[in-house]
C-alpha cells in the first residue's frame, strides 16, 4: 500500500524590479496627478478668458456710449397745415350800452329811496326824495316876486296908456310919454325876469324827485335816508345810484395791427364766456376806431350782442373769435420753443442726414403758443424742438424723440 504525499503549493515569487523602473502604483498616482493640473489650469485658463472677454465687451460699450454721448441728443417736431377756416381769439370787455351815473341836481337830506342794487326800473320811474326846504322858501319868495312884478306891470300899463291919450290932446309933454312908456317897458322886463326865477327854481324843485333816465338795472346805491346831497359831480362820492341798460351790451376788443383786416363792420363774432363754457354767443361788429392805436399798436373794435334774456353780466371777461378774410394759400405751423433768435435774424433748426442745419423763416400769423410759417420750411421737415442757444449749422445730432406740432412726444427713435 503506497501513501501518497499530499503536494505543496508553491506561490511564485515575484520578479525582482528592474532598477530605475518604478512601481506600477506609482506610475497611476503620477497619471492622476497629471489630469487633475490640466483640468485646474484648463479652468483656471477659462476664468481668466471670461473676465478678460467680459473686459473687452465692457470697454467697447462704454466706447459706444461715450460716442454716443458725445453726439447732441434731440427731439423734433413736424410742421402742420395752417387750417383753412382762421380766426383770431382775442380778449373782450363787456359793457352796458348805456351805462350812467345818477347825481342830485338839488341840495338837501335824502327821504326816502326807493330801488336798491339790482332792481330793474323804466325810464322815468322814481328813485329816491330829497328833502329841500330852503329850496322850497326861494320858490316861494320867487312866486311872491312875480305877483308883485305883474302888479307892477298892470299900474304901468295904465299909466302909459293914460298919458299917451293925454299926449293927443297936448295936455302932456311928449318927454313925459315917454318916461311912462319907458317905465312899462322896464316893468315887463321885470316880470320876464321874475318868471324865468320862478321857472329855475321850480325845476330845481323837480329835482327833489330822483327819477330814471332810461330803462335799466340799478347797479350801485351810494347813498341812504338822512344823508347830506350835495347837487353836481364835481367831486367824488356824490353819485347817488349807477344805471345800466343791459337789454343789448357792447363788447369792446383791441385788435392787433396784424389783425386789423378781420375788423369789418358787419362781420360776425363768436363770444365765449367761462361761466358758459359749452355755449357760443353771436354778436356782430358795428364800428371801430378807424385808427391804431400808437401806444399798444392795437384797433379798437365794438362788437353788439344782444342780452334780452339778461344772460350776459357788464363787466364779464369774454373770448372774441372773429373769423380772419380767406386765403388762397395756408402756410405751415410751428410751436414757438423751435425759434431761435439770432443776430442774423430768425431762425429754426432742422435735421438733416443727421445734422442740424438752421434755416432762416418768416413767420406769419402769431397764435401764442404756435406761429405761422410763411416761408423757409416744409411740411417733411423735422424741426428740433427747444433747440439750445449754442447750436451751430453742420453739428452732429441723434433723434431722440419725435413730437407732434404742439410739443407732446409720440415716439422715440433707437
Amino acid at each position: 500500500m503506497t501513501i501518497e504525499q499530499p503536494q505543496q503549493q508553491i506561490t511564485p515569487e515575484p520578479a525582482p524590479a528592474t532598477p530605475g523602473q518604478a512601481p506600477e502604483s506609482s506610475r497611476s498616482a503620477t497619471k492622476a496627478i497629471l489630469v487633475l493640473f490640466v483640468i485646474f489650469a484648463a479652468v483656471i485658463s477659462a476664468v481668466v478668458y471670461s473676465g478678460i472677454l467680459s473686459r473687452t465687451a465692457s470697454a467697447a460699450s462704454l466706447a459706444r456710449e461715450t460716442r454716443e454721448d458725445s453726439v447732441l441728443a434731440v427731439s423734433v417736431v413736424h410742421p402742420k397745415s395752417g387750417s383753412a377756416d382762421e380766426e383770431v381769439v382775442l380778449p373782450g370787455n363787456i359793457q352796458a350800452f348805456t351805462d350812467s351815473p345818477i347825481y342830485a341836481r338839488t341840495n338837501g337830506y335824502l327821504r326816502k329811496w326807493y330801488v336798491d342794487i339790482g332792481t330793474r326800473v323804466k325810464g322815468g320811474q322814481l328813485l329816491a326824495e330829497i328833502d329841500a326846504p330852503e329850496l322850497d322858501h326861494q320858490l316861494q319868495q320867487a312866486k311872491a316876486d312875480l305877483e308883485t312884478a305883474h302888479a307892477n306891470l298892470r299900474l304901468a300899463q295904465s299909466t302909459a296908456d293914460r298919458w299917451q291919450f293925454l299926449l293927443k290932446t297936448q295936455s302932456v309933454s311928449r318927454q313925459e310919454t315917454d318916461e311912462k312908456v319907458g317905465d312899462l317897458n322896464a316893468k315887463k322886463a321885470m316880470v320876464d325876469a321874475s318868471a324865468s326865477a320862478v321857472s329855475r327854481l321850480e325845476d330845481l324843485q323837480s329835482y327833489e324827485k330822483v327819477t330814471a333816465p332810461f330803462d335799466g338795472v340799478i347797479t350801485a346805491r351810494n347813498t341812504d335816508v338822512g344823508a347830506l346831497i350835495d347837487a353836481g359831480a364835481n367831486s367824488p362820492g356824490k353819485e347817488l345810484f349807477h344805471l345800466a341798460a343791459t337789454g343789448q351790451l357792447r363788447v369792446f376788443v383791441n385788435v392787433p395791427e396784424a389783425y386789423d383786416r378781420a375788423a369789418q363792420s358787419g362781420a360776425r363774432a363768436s363770444l365765449q364766456l367761462t361761466e358758459f363754457p359749452s355755449r357760443n354767443f353771436t354778436g356782430t361788429l358795428v364800428r371801430n376806431a378807424n385808427a391804431i392805436d400808437t401806444t399798444s399798436r392795437t384797433l379798437l373794435v365794438e362788437v353788439d350782442v344782444d342780452n334780452s334774456n339778461g344772460e350776459l353780466l357788464p363787466g364779464a371777461y369774454v373770448l372774441v373769435h372773429l373769423k380772419l378774410p380767406g386765403k388762397t394759400t395756408h402756410g405751415l405751423t410751428i410751436p414757438v420753443n423751435t425759434m431761435l433768435f439770432r443776430s442774423e435774424g430768425l431762425r429754426v433748426a432742422v435735421v438733416r442726414q443727421g445734422r442740424a442745419q438752421l434755416i432762416p423763416i418768416v413767420i406769419g400769423r402769431d397764435y401764442g403758443s404756435d406761429a405761422e410759417i410763411v416761408s423757409g420750411l416744409t411740411a417733411n421737415d423735422q424741426v428740433i424742438a427747444n433747440p439750445a442757444d449754442s447750436l451751430i449749422s453742420g453739428e452732429e445730432v441723434r433723434i431722440v424723440g419725435s413730437s407732434g406740432a404742439s410739443g407732446v412726444t409720440t415716439g422715440a427713435a433707437k
